[in-house]
């Protein structure tokens, strides 16, 4: 990677604050940035390092106005933070290459693959799947039967995809992930013994979704676990048997959802949350981590926190009042 100021302004539409020639090669945190590198300021807390940074280029908000003069050359852009997102993105999209396959994979001969599709080795794929332009799948990845995955999506190794699963554009899975593997469906027999469920449905992943490392999403019984655009997953969670996951929410590592929940739009799930079956959760619902929910939540734009998930206010107030009967 090589930019200018110039250069960077021109892709993230934005306008040079210095020297437009000034150059970086990498990138770094405002606060070990050196010569040749890229640094962003967004957040007020970090503002001191702008006027000590070494940085080449300094991404900044349009309405940021330093208080001292500031030796790097600023790219100013309407949003530090989404713009270096962009960026990062643009940088890693020049170093794409593509090939067809290599010999050491394994496609069905029913399978059908796009454009500029890239395969690494030992991967396997299924019958009647398939696989749309520009889409990019490291080594060891395996694909079921009639699966279908997206354009420009990135499926990173170790990710196993089992059959029926649907997959929509752009979408990025984290190394070691499961897709649609079988529920915990199991039935208590009257011998105390279990019979397990088979698992005939599927997983559906819209557009622009990204999952991480080693979380499972299990398929459902009948119908379709759902995750849909814009959702983020982080780490180690797992999504359970006909679960639906709303719109641009975000689950952060160590969560669960137990089967049939259904969770809004535009949510935020901290660390460690667990959250019952066959319960619903409104839209823009936040819950601190380590929560426990155990209801319904019918009110949007709640925040709650504890076990069980309560509004923070009340959680709080709780709090002071435990903590205070534990120092007398």
């Amino acid at each position: 990677m090589k930019f200018t100021a110039k250069e960077l302004a021109e892709v993230l539409h934005g306008t040079v604050e210095g020297d437009p020639q000034a150059t970086v090669t990498t990138f770094a945190k405002i606060e070990h940035g050196k010569p040749g590198e890229l640094c962003f300021y967004a957040n007020p807390k970090y503002e001191h390092y702008v006027y000590t940074s070494k940085a080449s280029i300094l991404l900044v908000n349009n309405d940021f106005k330093p208080a001292v003069p500031v030796g790097p050359t600023m790219v100013r852009v309407e949003s530090a933070y989404s713009a270096l997102a962009e960026l990062l993105d643009y940088v890693n999209a020049q170093k794409r290459s593509y090939r067809r396959h290599r010999g050491r994979c394994r496609i069905a001969l029913s399978a059908k693959l796009g454009r500029k599709v890239w395969i690494g080795d030992f991967v396997t794929v299924g019958g009647h799947s398939h696989i749309g332009d520009c889409t990019k799948i490291y080594d060891n990845v395996t694909i079921g039967e009639n699966v279908k995955i997206g354009e420009k999506c990135i499926i990173y190794p170790g990710v196993h995809i089992f059959s029926g699963t649907v997959i929509g554009d752009r979408t990025i899975l984290h190394a070691g992930c499961i897709i649609g593997d079988d529920g915990f469906g199991n039935a208590p027999q009257p011998d105390g013994t279990w019979k397990k469920i088979e698992h005939v449905g599927n997983v559906i992943i819209g557009n622009d979704v990204e999952i991480g490392s080693n979380t499972c999403v299990d398929k459902a019984p009948m119908e379709s676990t759902i995750i849909e655009d814009g959702v983020r997953i982080d780490n180690l969670c797992q999504i359970a048997h006909n679960v639906k996951v709303g719109k641009n929410t975000a689950m952060a590592a160590m969560s669960g959802i137990a089967g049939s929940a259904e969770i809004g739009k535009s949510c935020i799930i901290a660390g460690q949350v667990g959250i019952v079956g066959h319960i619903k959760v409104a839209d823009n619902t936040t819950f601190g981590a380590q929560s426990g929910v155990i209801g319904n939540v019918r009110k949007s734009g709640q925040i709650l926190m504890g076990m069980p998930a309560i509004p923070r206010t009340t959680f709080m107030r709780a709090y002071a009042k435990f903590k205070a009967s534990g120092e007398e």
